[in-house]
């Protein structure tokens, strides 16, 4: 009898830190949603490389002072390829993860939510002005290191709300975009590692850990 009484407290307890731990962070993050966003990234990335074999793309990736001028209409191209795999990333991980929080029947919109997009915005905010602003003076190559250190300075403030692995592929997301500064020639191979290869391998762990 005094077996089953401490085998339905240590239930109940189990249950009471569950609830607490939903209400604290945002759990129903899915692992798909890194494994989607990583591989919109590659074909982002991919479709990049490509253009920039066309002479008039190629001349966008040279370091350069040449001033406002240079946001013409092929660098416009570039952005908005970066704002499409944005959008489509965002709108799979919206997905993966509403279905995760209705398959266990959790809260999607919660404290713990608000406060994960109130910790990452900031940080992407600033990294979006960044990136325009090197863009506009012709700086374009500072544009990819400048998306991994602010994206993974977004994951690491937004990591106390969430699953605490995001912390870790928010310090390697800075470390690269550290080093792509001193690569500047090779910023896309470093975005590609960076939101493609890191978000599919972080992704396909985080499935294995909280979802499988």
């Amino acid at each position: 009898m005094q077996s089953k009484n401490n085998d339905a407290s240590l239930e109940a307890l189990q249950d009471i830190r569950s609830i607490m731990d939903r209400s604290a962070r945002f759990v129903s993050l899915s692992g798909m949603s890194g494994i989607w966003a990583g591989f919109v990234a590659l074909i982002g990335a991919s479709i990049a490389h490509i253009m920039l074999q066309e002479p008039h793309y190629r001349q966008i990736g040279k370091a350069n002072e040449a001033g406002p001028q240079q946001f013409d209409a092929y660098t416009l191209h570039f952005v908005m390829l970066g704002l499409g795999v944005f959008v489509v990333a965002l709108l799979g991980a919206f997905y993966f993860t509403f279905k995760k929080a209705k398959k266990h029947s959790h809260v999607l919109w919660n404290n713990a939510s608000r406060q994960l997009l109130i910790q990452g915005f900031f940080p992407i905010m600033a990294g979006g002005v960044f990136c325009v602003t090197f863009i506009y003076y012709g700086c374009g190559l500072f544009v990819a290191p400048a998306c991994l250190v602010f994206y993974g300075l977004a994951l690491i403030s937004g990591s106390r709300h969430t699953l605490s692995d995001i912390r870790y592929l928010g310090m390697l997301d800075v470390l690269l975009g550290c080093c792509a500064i001193f690569f500047p020639g090779f910023g896309l191979y470093f975005w590609a590692a960076g939101f493609g290869i890191l978000h599919i391998f972080y992704g396909a762990m985080m499935w294995s850990k909280y979802d499988k």
